[in-house]
């Protein structure tokens, strides 16, 4: 990931947090989900946009994707009675 510019060091200046006692006690491991390439048409201007902030835009374009698609998952889910 390095290679391809996919990780950047922290600026000087990013604050140091302190995680709290216990914070990866419960952690899991997940697997990453294998991913299917697809041929996608945007319009220019989403290009752009996502182009223009700089490397990485894919995986932006991704990220509002996985978004949209689990708040319509929740919205469908049947909610727990109160």
């Amino acid at each position: 990931m390095h290679a391809r510019g996919e990780v950047k060091a922290p600026p000087a200046d990013a604050p140091e947090l302190d995680m709290p006692e216990g914070f990866w006690d419960a952690a899991q491991p997940q697997t990453p989900k294998a991913k299917k390439p697809v041929s996608l048409r945007v319009d220019p201007d989403i290009l752009d946009f996502f182009k223009g902030q700089g490397d990485g835009h894919l995986t932006r374009m991704h990220s509002v994707l996985r978004a949209y698609v689990d708040a319509k998952k929740k919205e469908r889910s049947p909610r727990a009675p109160s």
